[in-house]
């Protein structure tokens, strides 16, 4: 059952009116990353041309917090039209460039989407709201301008996380094919920083506030789940410094993510389907 005491850290991330206030600028970017900045600058723009409507940062580099040599660059790029999958080989390919041309850089993460997809109805608040609050303009119209401003509410929390159910059994398949401890090493990483960002959103209407540090979401969970606070702590530190013992994946699997999805469920409800969720 949940705690109702008082987290330690105030709620933040919060403009005047209550909304969320935009994380990260061009000018937070860490010196030493900013040439893979520029580098990423030019070379989108000849993948696209035209094409390309705006392009956006957003992870720990343009929150200024990246740590060389182990910190990913994080894009998302919109076109003006659907990507091909020609178009994703393309992004595959530029990501796979730069992080040999860049040792400051531990792998290029790109989320590539048409505008319309980023504007519609149904990403509204998921998909909007990460482009509006999570991303830092980089090249072209910024989307935002065509977004609302939002809220930490249950309808965000909803559907932004509320697919946790939907992502165990895809996990448990890639944990299952893992052949190597640096793509166990991968996966401890991406799936802990996702169950944190989960375990953390659960709570965040009742925090009311917003922070992408995992260590400080980690802390805001604690105050109202106690019983679960040491798992989402470690997860935490695990999001940062990863690790390829398959022992924890299975704690994953087989504990915290079944609860927290039913948790997510019970407090927050279900996000709305997609299509490819209604193909699995």
């Amino acid at each position: 059952m949940a705690a109702a005491s008082v987290p330690p850290i105030a709620p933040k991330g919060l403009d005047a009116q209550g909304c969320i206030e935009r994380e990260g600028s061009l000018g937070r970017i860490p010196q030493p990353f900013r040439p893979v900045v520029a580098a990423v600058r030019d070379r989108v723009l000849e993948l696209f041309g035209p094409r390309l409507h705006s392009a956006y940062l957003y992870g720990s580099i343009p929150r200024g917090t990246a740590r060389v040599g182990r910190s990913d660059l994080d894009l998302l790029l919109a076109l003006r039209d659907e990507p091909s999958d020609a178009d994703r080989e393309g992004v595959r390919e530029l990501g796979e460039a730069l992080d040999k041309e860049f040792p400051q850089i531990d792998g290029v993460g790109t989320l590539l989407y048409g505008r319309d997809v980023l504007l519609s109805d149904l990403e509204r608040h998921d998909l909007g709201w990460f482009v509006a609050c999570l991303c830092t303009p980089l090249l072209g119209d910024d989307l935002a301008e065509y977004l609302p401003r939002y809220r930490p509410d249950s309808l965000l929390a909803r559907e932004t996380n509320g697919d946790l159910a939907l992502l165990l059994p895809r996990w448990r398949e890639r944990i299952g094919t893992a052949d190597s401890d640096e793509t166990r090493t991968r996966l401890v990483r991406v799936i802990s920083r996702r169950l944190v960002r989960t375990a953390f959103t659960l709570v965040m209407p009742r925090w009311n506030g917003w922070t992408s540090d995992l260590r400080e979401m980690a802390e805001v969970f604690a105050a109202y789940y106690p019983e679960r606070a040491g798992q989402v702590r470690a997860a935490a530190a695990l999001g940062h410094d990863p690790t390829a013992d398959p022992a924890v994946l299975r704690a994953y699997l087989d504990d915290l993510g079944p609860w927290l999805a039913a948790e997510y469920t019970r407090v927050h409800g279900v996000k709305a389907p997609r299509c490819e969720d209604l193909q699995a």
